[in-house]
């Protein structure tokens, strides 16, 4: 079996790419701190594959991560076809599922936050370099403390505003 390095991140590519493309941008940066092992890095899956076959370079891009990062955009709880399957499959793994929202909200957006998600343990986190990379490394950790803690497994956290202030932000 793989080493689980990477960093799952599932988002609308038809209108959320433009983050995507941030965060790798954010990863390259000579001035930031910001580091993640992008799963996506690891096989292609072409539009015009069919849907099972695309499901399936998926699924192999999960099988290689620890974690797991859902750009939360406008449309994003509308996509059943595969960002819904994506978040599922995540939570078959048992990944780590961090809920990024891209309208720069800190806490849980009850508006966009996918009906699909709800019971799930997950953290919320503004679009943010600084709290993404906090959340990264710290979310695991809390993740798996809560799941040990069987009565706090089916919540959706957020970081408190201490945590923004220390970052900076």
């Amino acid at each position: 079996m793989a080493y689980r390095n990477k960093t799952y991140i599932a988002f609308d590519g038809d209108n959320d790419m433009r983050y995507y493309s941030l965060m790798k941008a954010w990863k390259q940066s000579d001035n930031t701190e910001f580091h993640f092992y992008d799963a996506h890095d690891l096989n292609t899956a072409r539009d015009s594959s069919q849907t099972e076959s695309i499901k399936k370079q998926l699924a192999i891009r999960m099988a290689n991560s620890k974690i797991f990062v859902l750009l939360l955009g406008e449309k994003t709880k509308y996509l059943t076809r595969f960002v819904k399957w994506e978040v599922e499959h995540a939570i078959r793994l048992g990944l780590p599922i961090i809920v990024v929202n891209l309208n720069g909200k800190r806490g849980i957006d009850s508006e966009r936050m996918p009906k699909w998600l709800s019971g799930y343990l997950c953290v919320s986190c503004s679009f943010n370099s600084k709290i993404l990379q906090y959340s990264l490394e710290n979310w695991e950790k809390k993740h798996i403390e809560f799941i040990r803690k069987a009565e706090k497994k089916d919540k959706h956290y957020y970081w408190i505003n201490a945590v923004y202030s220390k970052l900076g932000l």
